[in-house]
């Protein structure tokens, strides 16, 4: 029986411990860990929180589509086929040689994106880069902060670059009427059409459409994986996704692919199919198409969600893709419609790729508001992922997404 006058030190002592171990846990941590720009600690029901995944089965989807949302629904059985290591690395070993590729992280951001970039590549380098230490391309059509710069590399293990976008690149082309482009955004904008508004936005989607990869920067890599500002990597990557492209003979890897709004993109399809019936000699008989078109031969408006893409830039230098993107530039649509980089790429992969040549990454845990790519049950666990099987967009959404539509189409 403890003594009576030493129950209280033991009584402290138990107190002082719980606490500690309160603190010490790793959910705890991280909440502690995040602060908004004032220095408060961020509220769960915050957007920039860490998301708990519980959407209520009523949930609004930001965008302008019609979707149908689907809880628990059983999780697709699918399986993604890796190519392991032949080296073991511990995970505390900095400095140990792997065998790269010739890639690296490209990165489209502005200064104000500080915050929200840091925390997004805190989370990659925890997740893969911290043991293959894979270089960084910044890119931006405003000098870079030294903030920036700084801060940035604190957050990093590879090297940094930071690029500024040629005028030419970020600006409108000498054959693009401006008055009637600003008409088009004054009417989308009236109509409520997602971006629609936006001048800077359409000069971004043309950029990343035909222009990223010729930066000079770009110039001595071969494979590319683009990362956005406030994106979230959920679970552990143990091997190399470049390796993995590269030694599999892949030239395009994507987690999310969606329906495109409409309204963004009413003549793209047809201006797709004049490219293709002028240049039928740059079309291989073996291709994606069926992907992109439903049983009909009609658009189906499936793309790849471009935000998250790791690929070949020898195929985004190709000459078919760049006249695929001149003939597009030539027609306007960036500035007289709203085309996205995402039904852009994506048609010229379906063109120009078979499937064998595409990868889906269901192992990686991405998110981009407001959707997640997330590997489901055994995947799920061995990949020590933090978020939840279905709430995977293809699982969630699954009348919205597309990946299972390519999932099933027939190798060549």
């Amino acid at each position: 029986m403890l003594n009576v006058k030493w129950r209280p030190v033991a009584i402290i002592a138990a107190i002082v411990l719980l606490v500690h171990f309160i603190v010490r846990s790793p959910y705890i941590e991280y909440r502690l860990s995040q602060t908004d720009d004032n220095g408060a600690a961020l509220q769960p029901d915050r957007e920039d929180a860490l998301p708990s995944n519980q959407a209520p089965a009523n949930m609004k989807h930001p965008l302008p589509v019609t979707v149908t949302v689907t809880q628990n629904a059983e999780a697709p059985q699918t399986v993604t086929s890796i190519v392991k290591e032949t080296v073991y690395i511990d995970n505390d070993l900095k400095d140990e040689v792997l065998e790269k590729a010739s890639a690296a992280f490209v990165v489209l951001t502005r200064n104000q994106d500080l915050k929200a970039l840091r925390e997004s590549l805190a989370q990659l380098e925890a997740q893969f880069n911290r043991r293959y230490h894979y270089p960084y391309v910044f890119l931006n059509n405003e000098p870079f902060s030294d903030e920036f710069k700084e801060k940035i590399q604190e957050v990093v293990s590879g090297e940094c670059q930071f690029g500024l976008i040629p005028e030419e690149h970020w600006s409108y082309p000498d054959f693009i009427n401006q008055t009637r482009a600003a008409e088009v955004r004054k009417d989308m904008k009236e109509r409520k059409v997602i971006y629609g508004g936006h001048e800077s936005y359409r000069h971004m989607c043309r950029y990343e459409s035909g222009f990223f990869f010729r930066h000079p920067l770009m110039d001595q890599y071969k494979w590319y994986w683009r990362v956005e500002p406030g994106v979230k990597f959920a679970c552990e990557i143990d091997y190399d996704p470049f390796l993995f492209m590269e030694r599999n003979n892949k030239k395009y890897g994507f987690t999310i692919s969606i329906k495109e709004v409409i309204e963004t993109i009413p003549t793209l399809w047809n201006t797709t199919m004049q490219f293709m019936d002028k240049h039928r000699h740059l079309i291989p008989a073996t291709n994606l198409m069926e992907f992109v078109t439903d049983k009909d031969g009609d658009y189906n408006r499936c793309h790849f969600w471009s935000n998250f893409e790791i690929a070949s830039l020898d195929f985004m230098r190709s000459d078919q893709y760049l006249a695929y993107f001149d003939y597009l530039d030539r027609a306007g649509g960036f500035f007289y419609e709203r085309w996205g980089d995402a039904p852009v790429h994506s048609l010229g992969v379906s063109m120009f790729l078979n499937k064998n040549e595409v990868h889906w990454f269901e192992d990686i845990g991405y998110y981009h508001g407001p959707l997640w790519n997330c590997p489901k049950n055994e995947m799920n666990r061995n990949k020590k992922c933090w978020c939840l099987g279905d709430q995977s967009t293809e699982v969630k959404y699954k009348a919205w997404s597309c990946t299972l539509d390519f999932v099933e189409l027939t190798n060549p």
